[in-house]
């Protein structure tokens, strides 16, 4: 009887779901952190008369401190654990927004929207291959699908305090990054009772505090569903051997390495399709729609309906993630991306940009709840958390790059040229995924990336 086969076997029940809230709502911070970002500008602007190419690094701030940040949790979470990484850059997030909202000049805010950045890449590169951990394989779509849709609560968030806070209050671009943080003092301490993952743990040899674990949400689940426990299989996977430290010389000679490096590939190219597109339609629309004669206001109301397309797209493509498998809900998501960009490209009005954007806005992020859960079932436990961060942090060169990329090719392209680029880039993102993409739905994380080739290579790189 295995420890990960005891896992394994448990029905989703209410300590799970407790996991998905706690991890969730960190995801929805950090979706309300990267958004809010676009409603500060014009503020900003005003408040240290700046010009626009100051307003542009501004809007990068962010994601150049989440790729970074995204590397360092991935190698520190293959390294000290993932909860301490989560915890750690949660508070680091926390009070980096509150620097931000206090700056008394231009300088020090950029300085501390990169660093908050920094934090919000740690946490959401190490949440879902965390919780990814102690989910059955038969749910893991869903769950991981599930947890990243708690971004779309944060867009949302950001949204509203944009409306009724930033445009309506004085200093209220101030106090939205003041709103940002505070909650997350309240998440810490719910987060403090959170167990570290099993699999990490025995990936370390600690094989006592694994099963302490594993016992202890056996328990639960037991009290929670009122019913005796699934018997384990018979044919139950051997616990993992204890594996050495990571840094990122090895991790990066085992991902491009013989066995991994198609797997590396896939994902990396799908994260970049999926955050050029995102970034460079999310930070352009409200300017869009401002340049159509529409207020600032106005606009932000616009903004808002496209933002609340987020929260079916997240959750339908969770749903559609155990029945056509990930690799296929990627495709099909990417796939209605582009459709709804070349759609988007032919539009004028504001309405019809709105409606066009909110479509767009529900794939896009459908295949991130896709992603968010495909990413963490190719890579081994020894390597999971940084392989995770390494393909956020390469898909954060696209958030970097799409705004100057989109902003140059808008003089010479116009409107409709800038989302003719987005579809092609989205297009061969749908080809990429459904020609190399590795199909996983109900295959356990060790049938996936523990046994075979992957494992080899292990074996060959690590001393």
């Amino acid at each position: 009887m295995t420890l990960l086969a005891r896992l394994d076997r448990l029905p989703l029940s209410r300590p799970h779901y407790l996991l998905l809230l706690v991890g969730g709502l960190g995801y929805t911070f950090d979706g309300m952190d990267a958004a809010v970002v676009a409603f500060l500008l014009p503020s900003a602007k005003t408040a240290w008369h700046l010009s626009n190419g100051e307003l542009g690094l501004i809007g990068s701030a962010s994601p150049f401190g989440f790729l970074f940040g995204a590397i360092a949790a991935g190698l520190l979470g293959d390294r000290i654990g993932r909860k301490k990484v989560m915890m750690y850059a949660l508070a680091f997030y926390a009070l980096l927004s509150v620097v931000a909202a206090v700056a008394p000049n231009y300088e020090i805010f950029l300085g501390a929207r990169v660093l908050a950045g920094f934090g919000t890449g740690a946490e959401s590169a190490i949440i879902a291959p965390f919780l990814s951990e102690f989910v059955p394989a038969k749910r893991r779509g869903w769950f991981v699908g599930a947890l990243a849709g708690f971004f779309s609560f944060g867009f949302v968030g950001a949204a509203l305090l944009g409306r009724f806070v930033v445009s309506e209050l004085p200093e209220g671009w101030r106090i939205a990054q003041v709103i940002t943080a505070l909650p997350v003092v309240l998440l810490l301490w719910w987060r403090r009772s959170l167990p570290e993952s099993p699999r990490f743990l025995l990936s370390q040899g600690r094989a006592a505090e694994a099963e302490r674990v594993v016992a202890k949400l056996e328990r639960d689940v037991e009290k929670a569903t009122k019913a005796p426990l699934p018997p384990v299989p018979e044919d139950a996977a051997q616990p993992m051997a204890e594996t050495p430290k990571v840094n990122l010389p090895t991790a990066l000679k085992f991902l491009w390495g013989k066995g991994m490096a198609r797997r590396t590939a896939v994902i990396w190219a799908v994260w970049f399709v999926i955050t050029f597109s995102y970034y460079g339609f999310f930070s352009w629309i409200p300017t869009l729609l401002v340049e159509r004669g529409i207020t600032v206001t106005k606009s932000f109301e616009f903004s808002l309906i496209i933002y609340l397309a987020q929260v079916p797209g997240y959750f339908s493509a969770a749903w559609l993630s155990e029945r056509l498998d990930r690799k296929h809900t990627i495709a099909l998501y990417l796939a209605g991306s582009a459709v709804s960009a070349f759609w988007l490209s032919q539009m004028s009005s504001a309405w019809s940009i709105t409606l066009a954007g909110a479509v767009l806005s529900f794939f896009l992020n459908g295949t991130y709840a896709g992603v968010y859960s495909y990413t963490p079932e190719v890579f081994p436990t020894w390597i999971r958390a940084t392989g995770t961060g390494l393909s956020s942090a390469f898909g954060r060169v696209g958030s970097i790059l799409a705004p100057t990329i989109i902003g140059v090719f808008a003089s010479s392209l116009g409107f409709g040229g800038v989302f003719g680029l987005t579809t092609a880039v989205l297009v061969a993102g749908v080809v990429c995924v459904l020609i190399f993409g590795l199909s996983t739905a109900g295959r356990s994380l060790e049938e996936l990336t523990e046994h075979g080739a992957p494992a080899a290579v292990t074996e060959g790189i690590v001393k």
